[in-house]
């Protein structure tokens, strides 16, 4: 499963919670502007809306051999998901704090899918914490290979 475009900043300003995958309704030319890799979902979100989940804010570029039927890059675009998973994921995301996050657009069996996290915002002391814990993780592993070099 490799990643069309992924969001940098889900995992660095959230805590997630729990990953749900989800079908997503796109026109041709999106999907091949995906397919070319054009895409961003850096400022991305998800509502639920009438009991269905819809995705903000993720920018598929336009494809460059479209004509006049080319899709608008920032539209909304519905999230296709079973109705249980809808009313759950509703009822995580209805708590003060949680907000649903867009992980990934990857392709899964010739289909675009994307995965949704429902997420806890981080506070700035959380933050700083996971950058000390990574500048010490790769620290250790530097340690490692001269270690190992050094044998």
């Amino acid at each position: 499963m490799a990643d069309i475009v992924s969001n940098p900043k889900a995992r660095r300003d959230y805590h997630i919670l729990e990953v749900f995958e989800a079908g997503i309704v796109l026109q041709g030319t999106e999907v091949k502007a995906l397919r070319a890799g054009k895409g961003q979902m850096g400022d991305a979100f998800a509502r639920v809306e009438k009991n269905e989940v819809w995705l903000y804010n993720a920018h598929i570029d336009e494809y460059s051999h479209g004509n006049l039927g080319n899709h608008v890059p920032k539209s909304p675009r519905k999230l296709l998901l079973h109705r249980a998973e809808i009313r759950k994921i509703f009822g995580l995301a209805s708590v003060q704090g949680h907000a649903l996050v867009p992980l990934a657009f990857y392709w899964k069996n010739g289909k675009v899918k994307v995965s949704l996290g429902v997420g806890k915002g981080k506070l700035a002391y959380d933050k700083r914490e996971d950058l000390k814990k990574r500048d010490s993780d790769r620290e250790l592993k530097r340690a490692g290979m001269k270690w190992s070099k050094g044998k």
